[in-house]
């Protein structure tokens, strides 16, 4: 009988363990540090938080898709390439919550070791020790939870779960490169957004706001006050530019 090899191994495990899948898609990045970037994106489904404004409730308040294995998503990572036919060698790991997920690390892995730069886009809630390329970290306020009179038992888990400060340090600490989003709603926000910065330590040039909003006029009509007051604070200001590249729409 012959012996099984250690890449043998990966494969076998990578095939026997799976993710719930909501969907995946080539697109660009529309937020961040690395907006415009040609990206294969895989969206985990489940999440442990429920944000009122969750643009993807198909993968929070109304999980869909079914277990995919590991070996499977790598296989789509590697057929996939952008509207100009060119191969495409970003991965985007959101969801959901993809750091819910045992799985994720042998994914990650996977795709790293073959040369894929792999972004994960994560609130920050849950502490799991995978090696990634950048760390893209969302915290959420005080007031992102669901109404707590439609939803008492979500709304005390949300606000019991969304700030383990903690929990975002020792992530900061394991990642060579991050990336802190805010969806900033109103200009009530700044105070506890700037509490929530000195509370990570972390450094103004890499604290990216966002405003909140599903249509480019809504975008457009928040950045007269919401950049200015970026650029007084040192932060970086990042539209939304799916929206306004594709409209509100899943696959983008």
């Amino acid at each position: 009988m012959q012996p099984v090899s250690e890449s043998n191994r990966g494969n076998e495990l990578a095939e026997i363990e799976t993710l719930r899948i909501a969907e995946t898609f080539t697109s660009r990045q529309g937020e961040g540090s690395l907006t415009g970037t040609p990206s294969f994106f895989v969206r985990t489904s489940g999440c442990n938080l429920r944000c009122w404004f969750c643009d993807t409730p198909y993968a929070s308040w109304r999980p869909e898709g079914g277990q995919v294995a590991i070996d499977d998503l790598v296989a789509q990572a590697r057929r996939a390439v952008d509207a100009d036919g060119h191969e495409v060698r970003h991965v985007v790991l959101t969801g959901g919550e993809p750091l819910l997920f045992p799985a994720i690390e042998t994914l990650c892995r996977i795709l790293r070791a073959d040369g894929f730069h792999v972004t994960v886009e994560t609130a920050g809630t849950v502490d799991r020790d995978v090696a990634w390329d950048l760390l893209s970290l969302s915290p959420k306020f005080a007031g992102s939870g669901p109404d707590a009179a439609d939803h008492p038992a979500w709304a005390a888990r949300h606000e019991d779960r969304r700030l383990p400060i903690d929990v975002m340090r020792r992530l900061m600490h394991r990642s060579d490169a991050v990336q802190v989003k805010f969806v900033v709603d109103s200009p009530r926000d700044f105070d506890e957004l700037t509490d929530i910065v000195e509370r990570l330590n972390a450094r103004p040039d890499v604290v990216w706001i966002m405003p909140q909003g599903r249509s480019a006029g809504v975008l457009n009509e928040a950045r007269t006050w919401l950049q200015p007051w970026c650029d007084r604070q040192g932060y970086r200001y990042c539209d939304r530019m799916q929206i306004h590249w594709y409209g509100d729409r899943r696959g983008t």
